[in-house]
């Protein structure tokens, strides 16, 4: 074990999580933890950006490197059932507790630890928008003439890479009724909480058809209602009601026909879609598993152990739109991620410090 590997990326981690990056609320300025991470990168070119609304990135980079390490900064906001100050580091005989230990400052961490060992080609983009509903930073990396051809998007994957994962999409519908006394309600679809009752019904049944289809792994599409919202009282038919939905669908899955046959359940509603996230491998049927198998040969390249499918999204998805060979490789495991007390594991700092110093040496 390297020690000293290890207590260099529990120093960066300590630092990372006393900064405040919780999103929402969106206030990440250009400061803070942004001036930290240029300090521990000397001989590094850094190009540090902001793109409003919270959204900031910095690509440092050294050399000439095609591949590109990719870490957000942002946390979501701390789970209720904290033991103790999220942004004060505790480490114990095996783990490392503090809010984004896990999601994802462990592997930011690990990474200028390893940045400080090495001295060969090496790039980084830092973003602070992954946890919104509207991020910006890699869109606009990828909207430049960047000049990498890999990825390494830094999520925790217990130190397997990840070739494959689902896609994201949510909506809001929203339902229409006709106002007035609930003893006059005529026709249970005259109020539009009913009506959001009858959609997210079918809705349901719709998403239980999907559940024949496989890829690498993975079964069926994970649908969920997360939150209705309507009418005033009992006594009140409800005039107007508000539904939001979300699903993760395979590469193989088309998430706009599935967004139209949700919306086709009952045609007067309006049905608008807030967020969609193509799977890993992106593209069609062939070029997912061509992208795949690309993806496959280029963590064999690297050394690094081949882990399953998973089910959570990442922003490795957005890179192979865009034609990147896109992996998802870091520490720690998604089961920690987003919740009260947030740990990773110290054996999983030292692999990923360990395969990043191979990488960039």
């Amino acid at each position: 074990m390297n020690d000293l590997l290890l207590s260099r990326t529990l120093t960066h981690l300590k630092a990372l999580v006393a900064f405040d990056t919780q999103n929402p609320p969106r206030r990440i300025g250009t400061g803070g933890i942004f001036d930290y991470l240029q300090a521990q990168l000397p001989g590094f070119t850094c190009t540090l950006t902001d793109h409003g609304a919270g959204a900031v990135s910095l690509l440092a980079v050294r050399g000439t490197p095609t591949t590109l390490f990719n870490v957000h900064l942002d946390t979501v906001p701390a789970a209720p059932g904290w033991s103790q100050d999220p942004h004060v580091l505790s480490v114990d005989e095996h783990r490392a507790i503090g809010l984004g230990a896990c999601d994802i400052k462990g592997a930011a961490a690990a990474l200028l630890a390893a940045a400080e060992v090495t001295r060969g080609d090496a790039a980084f983009l830092f973003s602070s928008d992954e946890e919104a509903n509207d991020a910006r930073c890699i869109a606009a990396f990828l909207a430049t003439d960047h000049g990498f051809t890999d990825v390494i998007v830094s999520e925790p994957t217990g130190c397997q890479a990840v070739l494959a994962h689902r896609g994201i999409s949510a909506a809001m519908v929203r339902f229409i009724g006709i106002s007035g006394h609930a003893s006059k309600i005529s026709d249970p679809m005259q109020s539009a909480v009913h009506k959001a009752l009858r959609w997210g019904s079918a809705a349901l049944d719709l998403a239980a058809s999907q559940s024949h289809h496989r890829f690498g792994g993975l079964t069926g599409m994970p649908f969920n209602i997360g939150k209705i919202e309507g009418g005033i009282k009992a006594n009140m038919i409800a005039a107007s009601a508000e539904l939001r939905l979300g699903f993760r669908p395979l590469p193989t899955q088309s998430a706009a026909e599935l967004h139209a046959g949700f919306a086709a359940l009952m045609p007067d509603t309006d049905y608008d879609i807030t967020f969609a996230g193509p799977p890993l491998p992106a593209g069609d049927t062939a070029q997912a598993e061509q992208r795949r198998l690309q993806a496959r040969d280029f963590a064999d390249g690297l050394n690094l152990p081949i882990g399953h499918a998973v089910d959570f999204w990442t922003e490795a998805a957005l890179f192979s739109q865009a034609g990147l060979n896109a992996i998802v490789f870091g520490p720690g495991d998604i089961a920690q991620a987003h919740t009260a007390d947030e740990w990773v594991a110290l054996a999983q700092l030292q692999k990923a410090a360990d395969h990043y110093k191979t990488i960039l040496e």
